[in-house]
């Protein structure tokens, strides 16, 4: 594995080649590639792996049994997913993990590693991750919480914004994602987008977003 590329992910970084490696060995790590829409994780699944993106994305969802989908996250490339249910043991996801497009994931098997020389940073950027997790829960209950169908788009739209410091910016998310993300029917939120764009406020093509107007 090319443990450079690692070192520029959030889960490695700070970490020598040799730290590193160390890690690989005793995490028990192993490369798997996936097909879009392929499964990685299922609800109900216990598991002592989490998974790190080296190409591609996934979504992490919640399926419910009526067929109605809610996705909580979307983990790009050098993001880790299943962390938190690796490391507590015997607990049974509540969510599904699917490929979003063709990927590569790196598997890595939690166990106790507090005698290992790198396990404080290890840890340390673990926890990192998982304090930016939080962060994008409460963005999205941000999100979630206008009433109108307008106000949750708007409010999404400008959270990516500040995050990319730019009023142009592509989002992860194809129509029915930002649906299922938003808690919205594809058709209502392709219908309110439309009223956006002849109202000025932005322009779009696919998954490309311009904000325009006072209200951003």
């Amino acid at each position: 594995m090319d443990t450079q590329s690692l070192q520029k992910t959030l889960l490695f970084r700070g970490m020598s080649e040799e730290a590193i490696s160390g890690a690989l060995q005793v995490l028990k790590a192993r490369e798997k590639r996936f097909e879009k829409g392929e499964s990685l994780f299922t609800a109900g699944t216990v598991t002592e792996q989490f998974g790190l993106v080296l190409e591609g994305s996934v979504t992490v969802e919640s399926n419910d049994a009526w067929g109605n989908r809610t996705i909580i996250s979307h983990i790009g490339c050098g993001q880790v997913f299943a962390e938190t249910y690796a490391m507590l043991e015997n607990e049974p996801m509540l969510v599904d993990v699917t490929a979003n497009e063709d990927c590569q994931i790196l598997f890595l098997k939690y166990r106790s590693i507090k005698d290992e020389p790198w396990a404080m940073k290890f840890l340390t950027n673990l926890l990192t991750i998982s304090a930016h997790k939080n962060l994008n829960l409460s963005r999205r209950s941000f999100h979630t919480s206008p009433k109108t169908i307008r106000g949750r788009v708007m409010s999404y739209l400008n959270s990516v914004s500040l995050h990319e410091g730019s009023r142009e910016f592509d989002i992860p998310f194809d129509r029915q994602q930002l649906a299922d993300y938003l808690n919205l029917e594809r058709s209502a939120l392709s219908k309110e987008i439309g009223k956006m764009q002849r109202d000025g406020l932005i322009d779009v093509r696919k998954n490309h977003f311009i904000l325009r107007g006072p209200s951003f």
